[in-house]
């Protein structure tokens, strides 16, 4: 359904401060992490069943299993952790790991173990979905920590094909914020069962009873089935490792919470006789084996001497053998012999496997439906670096090996789509959002490549042969005070205010419906309006027609016109014109722009210009002379501050901004043709 405005006769609602619900005390904040025996990883009880007949009716949503009758096989769960960024979903992973015996005794294990990647340790965000497994009372668990960032919802939907429920996260303070609803309507869709976690509820501002209103009202508004609704509520403090079931019932451990996963979450179901079906959900790599595919056993049995087909986007390739099958354990992948239907594991000696891919058997091979995530709303464009300093710090810098790089993101992350232009030295990327791409690129200059990347645009799509463009709901939570200067600049970005409200504390709430255009460039305009205080959130929400010219950059860019390094003689006389975004001594080339002019138009200006000696003496020539400091760009901002006719070139070593044009006579020839 195409997004429609509301009526100009629209009422907006200004909602007073609410009022903080009074919670129980807890002493849980003081409770050590301890491990406790029952947790510990053992051997299922002989007593345990491992497996109930059910008839048909018994089948999952997706009806994949084609057999008479399947198994639910009671000794495993897989479960997907989902919640907002930052509400703790690692560091609640993190102390089940240590809590049920994943981890040697007495091993040091660092916080938020789970984010492997540099750039989400940097960056305090989970990027990539990730796999493991505890064992409880019998019960093999297996939980998959997802991405809370809605630029990353590729990985949080195809994680939740492998999994039968989802624990929600909801910090005790913040309530359900935007991410939260994405991930929720995801689970939901999938009709996948909902364990409510309220999390850190140590903080001296939690307020319990009032975010479980609002995750109630949330599960409402998204027209949650009748038995999604009602689920239980779990609370806990990720870092100390302790849930209760009830407020102040005294636990001081996560035992109440494993055993509402036990209760909650059903077992998975599968027949290890029949037709075999492995849908690959994710892709990994290891130095020893090679390419790793992770997914679901959906039926039948894999084992290691057996051959397979791989049912693939162009056909079916048979003689499919195996090199390793592991399942998952703590941090850890156990080599295993043969894999049961239902549980969550990993191979490799695939050649070619690529997501969506499902390996079957060499007799009848059936391929189950490929993954469908939602469609990529932002693109750009990586060239190759063609500088004056292309070459001096990167190891890959031909078309070949952008092109193959980019092909093997594709590969692993199905939100990301390629596109071959005509020009051979570019290729158009796909994906969800700004963050997505600026982690891509850091990612690959850490590899060693040198590029250069445009600035972001919206995909558009055409209906009835009118272009739709996607529209985003925007949250902002901001000081009181910077109210009015938000408003305007949203206004003037084609932004609608929808609601207000006054949160109390000086702090308010606004949401705004807003052209993704729009945002492309807001965000460090946004934090240096609100002076750092202001928090925002945007969610997909739907298409609509064009809006029209959008006001972006409303500053032109200082270009330096020869090749040299920046001196402080030529940075002074920049006082005036512009903010300088290179510092003293950097090395600088005709085409690169050094600052941000203080009007619309760009200014070449020779900035490695130096002071002339004579031997006439000034009356102030000891004077001290004082620079401001430049604002150096962070390649986040770099991607935001390019206007049109911009480029970042981005190399292991440097983030430098210059015009896609170096020749300044051309770039005028242009300007005027245009004109």
């Amino acid at each position: 359904m195409l997004w429609k405005a509301r009526s100009a006769g629209a009422v907006l609602k200004i909602i007073p401060a609410r009022v903080q619900a009074a919670g129980t005390a807890h002493a849980a904040s003081s409770v050590k992490s301890t491990v406790f025996p029952s947790l510990c990883p053992s051997q299922p009880d002989s007593k345990c069943r491992h497996g109930t007949i059910i008839s048909k009716k018994g089948f999952p949503k997706q009806g994949l299993l084609k057999e008479k009758s399947v198994m639910k096989k009671e000794h495993i769960r897989n479960v997907a952790i989902i919640a907002h960024v930052d509400h703790g979903k690692t560091t609640l992973l993190n102390s089940m790991l240590k809590q049920t015996g994943a981890f040697r005794a007495r091993r040091e294990v660092e916080d938020r173990v789970m984010d492997s990647m540099a750039l989400e340790k940097e960056r305090g965000i989970t990027i990539a979905a990730k796999n493991t497994a505890v064992e409880y009372k019998g019960v093999k668990i297996n939980i998959v920590d997802t991405p809370g960032h809605a630029d990353f919802g590729g990985e949080v939907e195809r994680s939740l094909n492998m999994v039968d429920g989802a624990i929600l996260l909801v910090d005790a303070s913040e309530g359900p914020l935007p991410q939260t609803r994405f991930v929720l309507k995801k689970a939901l869709e999938r009709d996948l069962p909902v364990i409510l976690v309220i999390n850190k509820i140590d903080r001296p501002d939690a307020r319990i009873a009032e975010v479980i209103s609002e995750t109630y009202d949330l599960f409402i508004d998204l027209d949650a089935r009748e038995h999604q609704i009602e689920f239980p509520v779990l609370y806990t403090n990720a870092k100390t490792g302790v849930s209760h079931k009830k407020q102040g019932d005294g636990s001081s451990n996560l035992e109440p919470l494993l055993q509402a996963i036990i209760d909650t979450i059903p077992p998975p179901t599968g027949d290890d006789e029949a037709n075999l079906q492995f849908l690959v959900t994710n892709l990994d790599y290891d130095p020893y084996v090679g390419q790793i595919a992770v997914g679901r056993l959906q039926a039948g049995k894999l084992e290691m001497n057996g051959t397979y087909t791989l049912c693939a986007a162009n056909g079916n390739h048979g003689g499919v053998k195996l090199s390793a099958l592991y399942s998952f354990y703590g941090l850890t992948k156990k080599p295993t012999a043969q894999a049961e239907a239902g549980d969550i594991i990993a191979l490799a000696g695939v050649d070619g496997v690529k997501i969506g891919d499902t390996i079957s058997s060499a007799a009848n091979p059936e391929a189950l439906p490929r993954l469908v995530v939602d469609e990529p709303t932002v693109s750009m464009v990586f060239y190759v670096n063609d500088g004056p300093f292309a070459g001096r710090d990167g190891k890959y810098l031909t078309s070949r090996h952008l092109l193959e790089r980019l092909e093997k993101e594709a590969l692993r992350n199905v939100a990301v789509r390629i596109r071959k232009l005509a020009r051979t030295d570019a290729f158009e990327v796909c994906g969800r959002g700004e963050l997505q791409m600026a982690v891509l690129i850091e990612t690959m200059r850490r590899e060693g490549f040198e590029m250069t990347v445009s600035k972001p645009q919206v995909i558009t799509k055409k209906v009835d042969g009118k272009i739709y463009e996607p529209v985003e709901r925007l949250f902002i939570d901001i000081p009181e005070e910077f109210v009015g200067r938000i408003t305007e600049k949203l206004s003037g970005r084609k932004g609608r205010l929808e609601s207000l409200i006054n949160k109390g504390s000086s702090r308010v709430s606004m949401e705004f419906l807003i052209p993704s255009r729009g945002l492309i460039g807001f965000r460090s305009q946004f934090l240096t309006d609100t002076k750092g205080g202001g928090v925002m959130n945007s969610l997909l929400e739907d298409y609509a027609p064009w809006f029209g010219s959008i006001p972006q950059r409303n500053t032109g860019a200082l270009v330096a016109d020869r090749t040299g390094r920046v001196t402080a003689y030529a940075s002074y006389a920049m006082e005036d014109r512009g903010e300088m975004l290179v510092d003293i001594g950097t090395e600088v080339y005709a085409g690169m722009i050094v600052g941000e002019r203080n009007r619309p138009q760009d200014l070449i200006v020779n900035i490695v210009k130096e002071k002339k000696l004579t031997n006439m003496r000034a009356s102030n020539a000891d004077a001290t002379v004082i620079l401001r400091p430049p604002r150096i760009l962070s390649l986040d901002q770099a991607i935001e501050f390019i206007a049109g006719d911009e480029l970042v070139e981005v190399t292991p070593h440097n983030v430098r901004l210059r015009k896609m044009e170096l020749d300044a006579s051309k770039r005028q020839m242009k300007a005027r043709k245009e004109d």
